[in-house]
């Protein structure tokens, strides 16, 4: 099964999970934000992120173009605290 439809499969999973209230406030948000015209500027697929530095793990300061010198890199964003 290719992403895509893995994708489509687990949204409409939700559906049945989400509060009919709760999904229409998402699916609101949504539509505001692609209205907003938000999509013509985020990064494109394969577009080079800019240099940045952000800590690692343990706190140290850890540079993007060092990194890169090593090979390609995968980033991770996730929200809070583990």
């Amino acid at each position: 099964m290719a992403l895509s439809e893995r994708l489509d499969a687990i949204r409409e999973m939700a559906k049945t999970r989400i509060p009919p209230a709760a999904r229409a406030v998402m699916e609101q948000s949504v539509a505001d934000l692609r209205a907003s015209g938000i999509m013509d500027r985020i990064a494109k697929v394969g577009q080079r992120a800019p240099d940045f530095t952000l800590p690692d793990h343990v706190g140290k300061n850890v540079h993007l173009s060092e990194v890169l010198t090593r090979g390609p890199v995968v980033l991770s964003f996730y929200r809070g605290r583990w």
